[in-house]
Formats: C-alpha cells, structure tokens, sequence
C-alpha cells in the first residue's frame, strides 16, 4: 500500500471513525463490512449510513441512522441515493464515487442555512470482496467551533463550496 496522505476528519467522531477503520483494513488496505462492529460505534450510530452499489451503479441506503433525516428531510433506509438527496445531494452523490475510487477515507463540511454539515465517506468491501458498500458518517454542527481543523497532516480541507472534499 502506498504512503499516501488519508483524510483525517474534521471533528472528533469523524477522527475516532478513521481511526477504527484503520485497525480494519487488510493487507491490500481495504475493509469488510462484516469486520464492522456496530457496539464499536455506538455513539456514532445515529450519524451513520452505508449505502451499496448495484451493477448498474445505482446507490441504495441499507443503513441510515436516524439524525440523517435531520440532513435529508426523510428517512433514507431502503431508499435509492438519488431519491433522498436533497439541496446537498450533488455532493454526497460526489463523495460516495470518490471514496470507491480512491479506496480511502473523504471527506469535507458543506455550509448550509442551519449549520454545519461535516461528512466522511469510508469504502467497504461486500460480503463477495467487491467495493460496492460506502460507510458514511454525517454530522449537521451549529458552529465552527466544533470543528477540529488542527491537521498537520497536510491534508487541506475544502470548504468554499458545497462540493468540497478532501
């Protein structure tokens, strides 16, 4: 696996997150879903989904805790990705491709009217070892301030747009 910088979260539970799927990864840096501890993630279960990837390229949410409908504006569990997404949609539909495709952890904040939308997207592998499955962890923060830029890492977060990533 090469050096190269992961993203490291912008708050508190996103770090804890990337830290623990870290633990999971396997030689070749990839992560079963079945290897995933719900009891590990308790406090962060009601800001978690998983959304799978058909054939097609259709996303479907399998998981979706329940703060996300304070995010979406409705449940998202068992519903298509392109049927939930809301005013943000475009850049968690960006978020979810980029994970698969980088086989690493993204992730960014979204300025929204009533907040603060900090999101990490994790890719997973299916119970077949297909990247197919996105662990997805969504905060809606009132403030910056709860924000946890420190870094050093060298990873930049992007946050001029409702498209940004890391």
């Amino acid at each position: 696996m090469s050096k190269k910088t992961v993203f490291q979260g912008v708050t508190i539970a996103q770090q804890a997150l990337i830290d623990y799927w870290k633990q999971l990864r396997d030689p070749a840096g990839s992560v079963a879903r079945d290897a995933i501890d719900p009891g590990a993630l308790r406090s962060m279960l009601a800001s978690i989904s998983i959304v799978q990837f058909d054939e097609s390229g259709d996303g479907r949410f399998r998981i979706a805790g329940s703060r996300l409908r304070d995010i979406f504006g409705m449940e998202a569990r068992g519903r298509r990705v392109a049927d939930v997404m809301g005013e943000n949609g475009e850049a968690f539909a960006l978020g979810l491709s980029v994970a698969l495709e980088r086989r690493a952890p993204v992730g960014g904040i979204m300025e929204q009217k009533d907040g603060i939308h900090a999101w990490l997207r994790l890719p997973l592998l299916d119970s077949t070892g297909q990247l197919t499955m996105v662990l997805c962890h969504d905060e809606l923060l009132p403030s910056r301030r709860l924000l946890n830029l420190k870094g050093g890492d060298g990873v930049s977060v992007h946050t001029s747009s409702p498209r940004a990533a890391a």
